[in-house]
């Protein structure tokens, strides 16, 4: 019987390959939980490590056996007492030992840990993300060249020239190397003794003058002025930019037409936000408005899961939201962004009110709001025109025919969330390096 060993090399000691092929092979089921976590989990913790359990059959390898009709095979297994060849044995029954129902109530499941990177690719699949957005977006920090010290090793455009004469210095000091000033005052003596016709004593002094000026001349060829041993260079660090920190408010209507479909495309949109955000500040923080008649400030399990009753007056999230930046959000201090999710339904006359906060400070505030209708998929080829659409619609299109940080846009499935980050990313290009 064949046997196959995988000697590839893996950093790490990890086979990256299988690892890869595991993950191929149990996508579906690694998707589906990712997406339970996603619906279940908190926002700001969707690009952590995740945690999968894996059903049991499901993690099963591949193995190897002779066919049964290979050739004809008639043996005994040592110890049997009972049985002669051509016996047909009884099945055990379900639940006891050796049975396969009991053997597969007794296995644990398989828990699999998925890397960031790993999570973010399952979870932008069912968004049609473009590979340059979905890289853009695992990319958290940006780094830049820091000064942090000195290095012996590097390029020439990268020489200090401060540092290496400074060591050029300390060593030709050190190794006492004859100075300039001292042979020319040797060379001057020589020649002041060469005037005339010199003396026996002078012809000495000259010879002796000479060798050691020779002696001094070649020390000093040996010191070398600049040796390679003093060259310093700069040392530059990657270091993460500083950036300044975000605030992200998510208002969505909570009242009986928003379901649970609703709410669940709601998050995705809030979590791709987030992700966005999370790339070019270092701090994001996140507010959750809820409102139907009254809006109010809660925590995010009873933003996405817990059922209120009553009417839908969006203006009033709105006006909340105003409340909780002159409070604690100055647009000094805060790059503000807004996301808001509904389904279009709004009081009849409460439209022009959200016109006129919009308008009058709101959008003056925010470095970019989005707003997303999430309306049925039978609905989309009814409202895919912009002339077709609730009042709240047609009151957010004067917003965004006024405002160019103002986007909207329907969404009806997953894949729809995406054309509103396409506006995001192109609209802010002075933040395309941060």
């Amino acid at each position: 019987m064949p046997i196959f060993i995988d000697r590839r090399l893996n950093p790490k000691d990890k086979s990256l390959g299988n690892r890869q092929r595991f993950i191929r092979r149990a996508r579906n089921e690694l998707k589906r939980s990712i997406r339970e976590q996603v619906r279940s989990g908190k926002i700001a913790d969707v690009d952590a490590e995740h945690t999968v359990s894996m059903p049991a059959n499901g993690t099963s390898e591949p193995s190897f056996s002779d066919a049964r009709d290979s050739g004809r095979r008639r043996h005994v297994l040592p110890g049997n007492k009972h049985f002669a060849p051509g016996d047909r044995l009884p099945r055990p029954a379900p639940g006891m030992p050796g049975s396969g129902p009991g053997l597969k109530e007794m296995e644990d499941d398989f828990r699999f840990v998925l890397s960031r990177e790993e999570v973010l690719d399952l979870f932008f699949e069912d968004l049609e993300l473009p590979d340059l957005v979905k890289v853009n977006l695992k990319e958290i920090l940006a780094f830049k060249p820091r000064r942090a010290g000195f290095t012996a090793t590097g390029s020439p455009t990268s020489i200090n020239v401060g540092r290496t004469m400074r060591n050029s210095h300390g060593r030709r000091i050190a190794l006492k190397r004859p100075k300039l000033e001292e042979l020319e005052a040797i060379a001057r003596e020589i020649a002041a003794h060469e005037k005339g016709a010199p003396s026996v004593a002078a012809r000495e002094r000259i010879a002796a003058l000479k060798v050691e000026l020779d002696r001094l001349e070649r020390r000093r060829r040996l010191i070398a002025y600049v040796d390679p041993v003093d060259i310093r260079y700069n040392r530059f660090d990657a270091q993460p930019v500083p950036n300044a920190n975000a605030v992200m408010f998510c208002l969505m209507d909570v009242s009986g037409s928003m379901g649970e479909r609703e709410k669940d495309m709601a998050k995705r949109f809030f979590v791709l936000l987030h992700l966005f955000l999370k790339r070019r500040y270092d701090a994001t923080e996140i507010v959750f408005i809820r409102h139907t008649h009254q809006a109010q400030e809660v925590d995010e399990e009873t933003f996405f899961y817990s059922t209120q009753s009553g009417g839908t007056v969006v203006s009033t999230a709105l006006e909340e939201m105003r409340r909780i930046i002159g409070e604690r959000y100055p647009s000094s201090e805060w790059n503000i962004y807004a996301a808001q999710a509904s389904d279009g339904d709004n009081f009849a006359t409460d439209s022009e009110r959200c016109i006129a906060l919009l308008d009058g400070e709101i959008m003056r505030l925010c470095q970019y709001f989005a707003y997303v209708e999430i309306i049925d998929e039978r609905e989309s080829h009814i409202f895919g025109s912009t002339e077709n659409g609730t009042s709240l619609w047609h009151a957010y299109e004067a917003v965004s025919a006024q405002w160019p940080n103002f986007q909207m846009s329907r969404i009806a499935t997953p894949a729809d969330i995406y054309p509103v980050f396409r506006q995001l990313f192109t609209r802010q290009p002075d933040q395309q390096g941060g």
